[in-house]
Order: structure tokens, then sequence, then C-alpha cells
């Protein structure tokens, strides 16, 4: 064991099966925190009665005490309510604004030296409140769905061109939603573009598909959202972080101008690192790509104003 430590906040889909992807790369120990403590127990114990098959045998403790999340490394944020019946959208963002609050406070008061990785949703907003909340550097908050988003797209091409799926590298900008930016002249196979691989029609499909993807998933469900993908992108993030492997990554940053974007969380390229985001890259986007990006950014900022209707994070 490497002697760092990981805490999860919330011990629901997306934080439990986080916490099992990490386990098994045998990295840190790791913390579940959840007000369903007695699940949150189980769950951890199950895991830990998993190691001797699975070949860890990390450090897995469930609770409802955040006082355990002392001298964590990164935290991860999954806590969040899903939408239920009647309810609109603000009133989700006004929910999980608040968990997510909590949640950045208690990281500020046990754990100031960690990295603050983001999942709930959603995502562009959660981040500004838990920076905000938590007073961390800007470099030590960062989103997760770029990476998730990029995953996607990646499958998707794979599965249109009958190739490896390690062989796709995918890039996919933007707000986590309808309006994110995946862009195919950034997107290879094996080095190759896709852009010389397909036509422009069934680009278009995959880059709708993408935008889509989570929606697609909620479908099947009915009354639940996608958690295998989300949790593994979380837990790809930890591992950049945690063994300083300057990854290069989409993820949801601070922007200060960047892209002309101003005071925002948004998906854009970032070497991910022991600083948490070491690194803003700048791509140079032709006038189409660089308008979607900034409606997407458009879109997040009434998000964030429709939020400081209701709620102002402190």
């Amino acid at each position: 064991m490497s002697g760092k430590k990981v805490s999860i906040i919330g011990a629901g889909n997306v934080g439990a099966t986080a916490t099992y992807y990490i386990a098994e790369k045998v990295i840190a120990e790791l913390v579940m925190v959840d007000i369903a403590e007695g699940a949150t127990q189980a769950k951890a114990l199950d895991f830990l009665h998993a190691g001797p098959l699975r070949g860890y045998d990390t450090p897995i403790l469930g609770t409802s005490d955040y006082r355990h999340i002392a001298d964590s490394d990164v935290v991860v944020i999954t806590a969040g309510m899903p939408r239920k019946p009647g309810m609109d959208r603000m009133d989700l963002l006004k929910v999980n604004a608040e968990i997510v609050k909590q949640a950045a406070r208690s990281i500020n008061e046990y754990a100031p030296n960690s990295t603050i990785v983001v999942v709930s949703n959603p995502l562009d907003v959660m981040c500004r409140v838990a920076l905000r909340t938590s007073g961390f550097a800007l470099r030590r908050v960062v989103g997760m769905a770029g990476i998730l988003d990029s995953t996607r797209f990646r499958y998707f091409v794979a599965e249109h061109l009958g190739c490896a799926l390690t062989d796709v590298h995918a890039m996919v900008l933007g707000g986590h939603g309808d309006q994110m930016v995946p862009l195919p002249r950034f997107t290879t196979v094996a080095g190759v573009p896709i852009t010389a691989l397909m036509d422009e029609e069934n680009i278009r499909r995959l880059v709708q598909r993408t935008r889509a993807g989570g929606a697609e998933i909620v479908s099947y469900l009915k009354t639940g959202s996608a958690y295998y993908a989300p949790a593994a992108a979380a837990a790809e993030m930890v591992e950049a972080i945690l063994t300083d492997r300057k990854q290069l990554v989409p993820c949801a940053a601070y922007l200060r101008g960047e892209y002309g974007i101003e005071n925002l969380f948004i998906g854009v390229p970032v070497i991910l690192g022991a600083n948490g985001v070491e690194r803003i890259i700048e791509l140079e986007l032709d006038a189409d790509e660089q308008s979607q990006l900034q409606q997407s950014a458009a879109a997040v900022k009434q998000g964030m104003d429709e939020l400081s209707t209701f709620f102002k994070p402190t």
C-alpha cells in the first residue's frame, strides 16, 4: 500500500462502484461516507470479503462520520439526489447544492490538503459550489464528466468501426449536458483522425449519441442513471492524481479566460497530477467548435445564475 488515502462522499451506486474500482488498483486506503451508515458499512465489508478473490488487500471503511476522511489525499463527492417525480430542475439544483455544500465544509475541516473530485450533478455548477464552500485553490477542485463523455464517444466510435476500444482516443469539451462538444478532429483511432475513417453523416450520428449517452441509459433504467462508467471515470482521475501521472484528460476545470471563458467550470483538456489541475491545455479550435463551446458555457452560466437566485455559495 502506498500510504495514500481516498475518501468517497456518497455510497450509492456511483460512490460504491468507484470505491470498488479504486480498491482493485491497490493504490490507497479507502473511506466511504454516507448518511445511510448501516448500508455503507455493509458495502465496505462486502468489498473486503471480495478482496482475496479479486487480489486486493485494500483497507476499506464505511461510516457516517466525516472525521474519518482526515488526511485524505483525494476526496470524491458523489453524493446527491436523483430527480424524483414532480421535482423540477431547480428543485434538484437546490437540493444537491446543499448536499455538496455540506460535503465541502467537512472536507475543508478534516481534509484541507486534499484534492476534490466532483461527480455530483449538475456537475459544472456543483464544482463551483464545492470550490466556493471549501475555499480550496482552483487547481484542487476538478469535475469528472469530460472523461465520462469521452469514454462514451470512444465506445461508439469503436463499435461503428469494429476496432479495439483501447485504440480509440476521444476529446469532448464543454458542460456535462446536452450541449457538450465532442471534437471529431481530435478523436483518433491508433493516431488516425476519425474524419479520415468515416463520413460526416456517421460522425454526426455518433456525436449526437454521445451527447445523449446518459439519457439513453436512463431510458432503459426508467428510475435510475448510469453508474459503472461514471465510477470508472472517477477512479481514473483518482489514480492520475495519486500516482502523479500527468495525464492529459478532459475534466471540468475553472477557467479564467482560457478559450475566452471567464469564471466557470467547463470541460477542457488538462494535465492531471498530484497538484490536481496542473495545466489547462488550449486547443486551436475552429470557428464552429469555438461557437459550440461558447454555447455550452452559456448553458452552464445559466445554471449558475439560476442557483444564485435561491442559494448563494459561501
